[in-house]
This record gives C-alpha cells, structure tokens and sequence, in this order.
C-alpha cells in the first residue's frame, strides 16, 4: 500500500452569494474586482485620503485601458460600488482618462495618478498597488497591494498568504463550519451519494449555515432577475460597442430575424440553439458597453450560464424560480470546486478558467434540471470543461469584444449539448473532473503569459492594434 505524497486539500467554502455577484462591465478581474479594491483601501483606511496613487502592474496595466480598470478604480475611490455604477457616470466608458487629476463621486473628491506598469507581482498576474495622502499631506499608506483574482474576488497580500492551495492558487472561502464540507467532485458525489441528496440540496445546506435561506433566496430571485433584465435589454438595444473596434451589436437583428424572417425558414432542427446563441450575444453585447450583469462566475463569460437558463425556461417544462434556483446552487457548487482547485482568472489560465468554467457550470446545471443524478452532473461539468482545455484569453485591443461575445455563444451551446451527452449516460467517466480541473490548472500554468489576458498574442495580435486603446 503506498500513501500519497501530495499535501492535504484545504477545506474551503465558497459561496454561491460571492460566485454570482450583480456588476457592471466588461471584466469582473479587471473591472469589478479593482473598483472592489479602492473600496477596501478606503475601508482599510478608515477616512476619505485626499490624494491616492495607483499603480496598475501585470496584467491590469496591458489590457486596463480596455477593461475600464481605470475609470473602475476612480469610482471606487469616491463611493461607486458595482452595483451603483453606470456608464452614465462620468468619466464615461470611451471617454480618455488623464493619468492625473480630480474624481469627484457621492464620498467626496480625489486628487490620483494612475501609473501603468506592464511588469506583473508573483503572487498574480492582476495586482494593484496604493499610495494615499491626507489634505496636509501625511502618508496613510504606502506600498498597500491588492490582487484581483477573477470573478471580482479580491485579497491583499495576508490574504493571498492565507488562501493560497496547494497548487499556489488562491481562493476566497468561508470560514464557517458547514454541514457537507467538499472541495472535490469526488467529495460531492460521495455526499450525495451517502445522503441521498442532490448537489443543489447539498449546497443549500451548506449556504444557509452561512446566510439565512432568506438572504439566500433573495440572492438567487435578484440573480435571475438581473440575468432576465440583461436580456431583454441587450436584445432590444442596437448601436457600436465602444471601445473603438467598431463592433455592432447583433443581438437585436438576430431577435427580430428569430421572431419574424425565421418563422418561414423549413430549417427547424436548431431553433433552439439559435435562441441560446441570441441569448449569450445579448448579456455579452450588454458587459461590453459597461452595463450590469451577473458575474457567473465572471463577466467575460456572463453570457453562458444566463443563455442556458433561458434555454431551461423556453424549451424545457416548469422552469419557475425553485428551479432556478437549483441550476444556480448546482452550477455554484461546480464553481466553488473549480475556484478552489484551479481558477477562475483569464490572466492567470487563459480563458479556459473563464468560459470553460461557466460551461461547465452551466452544464451541471441543465443536467441536473433534466433530472440527472449526481454522477450524471458531475460527469456533464467534466465534459464541457474538458473541451475547453488549453482555451486562451487573447481579447483584441483588450476589449472584452472579440473573440470574447461569439465565444460566449459557442459555450453555451457547448454547456447544452453536454448536459444532454452525460444524461443519456449512466455517469461512469475515464476522466474525472477533478481530473480535469488538475488539468486546466497545470495547462494555465504551463500557458506562455502572452495568450493570458494581456492581448501580446493570439487573436489579439492579427489585426495589428495596440494593446491599450485610449477608448474603452
């Protein structure tokens, strides 16, 4: 009998609440997560300094100008939250940013210089660094790190300490005792085949020994609220993304073509996935032009898990809210064993993290709509996952646009077709998803830098643009 050598897994508890946050756009890492930061500087502060330096490094400096990651920073430092943001809010999304000067917001106004330095932190990719001053000029702090580790979670560098697994990832949990704690797939079928629960009853559990059912519940109705509302605003809503590639929204034309021209078309077999393909486009088109959106579990891939539930409701019988929310708890366990043992961060394992995860998500999800069995759940997450190994994260011009909107579409379809392969299965697998999710960690972190959100490589590259464009 041989003992293993590797080190003991670290029991985490990641939340559905903290998975699925309400944003704004177009990057939860590069976006939501630094305006999350300068509220915690602000907090860790404890007063409204009257002068703030930022440094921007890594990854956040390549491709910032095109996240918003520093107009994101700015209302942070003066009140605005992701979720009281707009891009009505000036500065607005497109306008060019001075490296220096004055942001007013509803805490006050602040002096800034924002620094870009391309050169990343260890730790991670996604790190900024803060100096503050008081009105006479004394130093509050200097030095102040903060790492934006995808799906808008943020650490400082303690945190980073504390969290880090054993795969030198880091990921935010709970410190709450839960009932089923579970950090693996392996772990999760197990409990739900010794209880004779189901992944969403599992996750239930542990979430209301962490919140009250009500917060939870509330939480899950706003997710799928916002996920509606994001639709149907992205679908009705026509126009160029900003940023200066000079995308057009296609949501709309393929609505009215899907309600209208279609119905004349004899080609019937794949309406479904042309309403899936509608409705990633839609929350896609909405992230890249700042607007809210449910981080799920980040918002390059917002569009996947909300075309697939869309999916539930339209073509699927009695989807009502109960049922979402088993989609999200089932899609939030998933995602909590991923950001445990891996990462959800496109500049830290390429967009395999990011779309991969949300398809697999999503995957678990319908399957366990259709009545799968845990088994069967597990194995529709390790399925789409697998095929979105090695998936880089190459935006063109740092924009959240191409090949990021499209590729929201192809993983929802992914995510479907899936769930609908393990169901018709009995859940036995070569490969696990445990299996799986070790792969993507070690692929992203054999992955050159340039293929990870810093848009030196890939598709980023053909069109011959500058990384940083001054409109985002």
């Amino acid at each position: 009998m041989t003992t293993s050598t590797k080190p003991a897994r670290k029991r985490n508890t990641v939340s559905v609440i903290d998975l699925f946050s309400i944003g704004i756009g177009p990057s939860s890492s590069h976006t939501v997560g630094p305006m999350r930061a300068a509220q915690a500087l602000i907090e860790d502060l404890g007063v409204q300094p009257a002068k703030v330096r930022v440094e921007l490094r890594g990854s956040l400096a390549a491709t910032g100008v095109g996240h918003g990651t520093d107009r994101a920073v700015l209302l942070g430092l003066v009140g605005y939250t992701p979720t009281t943001t707009s891009a009505d809010i000036a500065p607005k999304p497109g306008e060019p940013i001075s490296p220096e000067g004055v942001i007013e917001g509803p805490t006050g106004e602040v002096a800034y210089e924002m620094v870009f330095n391309p050169l990343p932190v260890a730790e991670h990719p996604n790190c900024l660094v803060f100096d503050a001053w008081d009105a006479d000029g004394t130093q509050l702090v200097s030095g102040k790190e903060y790492f934006s580790i995808g799906g808008g979670f943020i650490l400082d560098r303690a945190g980073m300490e504390k969290h880090r697994n054993e795969t030198g990832v880091a990921a935010v949990a709970h410190t709450d005792a839960v009932p089923y704690p579970f950090d693996t797939g392996a772990d999760l079928v197990r409990i739900c085949n010794k209880t004779g629960l189901t992944i969403a009853e599992v996750m239930r559990a542990n979430e209301e020994h962490i919140h009250s059912r009500t917060e939870l519940d509330a939480h899950l109705d706003a997710v799928w609220d916002v996920m509606q509302e994001c639709v149907a605003h992205g679908l009705k809503t026509e126009g160029t993304l900003p940023g200066g590639l000079n995308v057009r929204r296609r949501a709309n034309r393929l609505h009215r073509l899907l309600t209208a021209e279609y119905e004349a078309s004899t080609a019937r077999g794949l309406d479904a996935m042309e309403w899936v393909n509608l409705y990633a486009l839609a929350v896609n088109e909405e992230n890249a032009a700042h607007g809210q959106v449910v981080t799920a579990p980040t918002n390059g891939a917002a569009g996947i898990i909300p075309a697939v539930m869309h999916y539930c409701r339209d073509f699927t019988d009695d989807f009502d809210r109960e049922r979402a929310h088993e989609f999200l708890l089932t899609a939030g366990a998933i995602g909590a064993i991923i950001k445990t043992n891996a990462s959800i961060s496109g500049a830290e394992v390429g967009c395999q993290g990011e779309v991969g995860s949300a398809s697999s998500m999503a995957a678990a999800g319908m399957c366990a709509i259709l009545g799968g069995t845990p088994a069967q759940v597990e194995n529709a997450a390790e399925i789409a996952l697998e095929h979105n190994l090695g998936l880089t994260c190459d935006p063109v011009g740092g924009l959240v646009q191409v090949p990021c909107i499209e590729r929201n579409a192809i993983g929802g379809v992914k995510a479907i077709n899936a769930a609908r392969l393990a169901k018709l299965g009995d859940g036995t697998n070569i490969v696990t998803l445990d299996d799986v999710i070790e792969t993507m960690a070690s692929t992203g972190h054999d992955m050159m830098t340039k293929y990870k959100e810093t848009s030196m490589g890939g598709l980023a590259v053909q069109l011959g643009l500058p990384v940083s464009i001054t409109e985002c």
